[in-house]
């Protein structure tokens, strides 16, 4: 593999997510499916003699989670970082559609062809989990069962489907929502067979919605087209819908200020070619 080089960062929502208990360690566990998604990122690697990561709005390169990925390789492995990383964003930040810890999971995937690292696949997600508890499934490229923290992962095959997403333009605390007194914490845990026929629901949506009331205003918005979700801790919302044109015909009517997506859900992530 050799320079230039450029990578696809899919995004991702959850299907649900039941938190069963809070732990020791002050993380909790829980269930979800993540669907990947055809919305994507894109990373192009360069020739460089110092390992850096073009600036995003907002996000200095050194504090980037595409830096952090590098920095983290290298030392792994011993060796001496060099390239630059340019991420072309069209995840929103925040939106909790999974976009810096695709772009991390890309990240180590292509430095370790790059740099001739030599980890497989197991490694690699080891390596993501210390960054973020989604980026093993982004490094993994594959529509999954997740438990644990997340980081426990069953592939999964999904049905096809075609989602609009929308994000109400505002950012939530994944920190806040998960310290707070009224989350539920003690769900029962299902199998993957049950979700598949029957569905979930997400834990953080109504703690989400009365902390941030555009959150809400969105789900509201959503639901009057059929039965909306929000993905993780949010902010982003999202209804399948029966096809393409339908998907088009609401998205005409999302309010102004609200960014909105048409996307479908894959299984595979472009990320397994590499």
């Amino acid at each position: 593999m050799t320079y230039p080089l450029s990578l696809a960062a899919p995004a991702k929502i959850n299907l649900c997510l039941l938190i069963l208990k809070r732990r020791a360690d002050g993380y909790h566990d829980l269930q979800t499916a993540f669907q990947l998604l055809d919305l994507e990122d894109e990373l192009r690697f360069e020739s460089a003699e110092e390992f850096m990561v073009a600036e995003l709005p907002g996000v200095p390169g050194t504090e980037n989670l595409v830096y952090r990925a590098g920095m983290l390789l290298a030392t792994r492995c011993a060796v001496t970082p060099a390239g630059k990383i340019t991420v072309t964003k069209r995840i929103p930040m925040g939106a909790g559609l999974g976009g810096g810890s695709s772009d991390a999971a890309t990240a180590l995937v292509g430095l370790n062809a790059l740099w001739q690292c030599g980890l497989v696949k197991d490694e690699l997600a080891a390596l993501g989990a210390q960054l973020g508890a989604d980026v093993p499934v982004f490094v993994h490229g594959h529509s999954a069962w997740g438990e644990g923290v997340g980081e426990t992962l069953t592939p999964v095959e999904l049905p096809a489907a075609t989602y609009l997403l929308i994000y109400p333009n505002c950012h939530v605390s994944t920190q806040e929502v998960f310290g707070h007194p009224d989350l539920t914490r003690d769900s029962s845990a299902i199998t993957i067979a049950r979700f598949l026929s029957l569905g979930a629901r997400n834990d953080c949506e109504n703690i989400v919605c009365q902390i941030y009331p555009e959150v809400a205003r969105a789900l509201g918005w959503l639901n009057q087209w059929g039965p909306a979700k929000m993905t993780g801790t949010g902010s982003c919302v999202y209804l399948r819908c029966e096809s393409l044109s339908d998907a088009s015909a609401i998205r005409k009517e999302v309010p102004s200020e609200w960014q909105s997506f048409i996307t479908e859900g894959v299984n595979r992530s472009p990320l397994l070619a590499l």
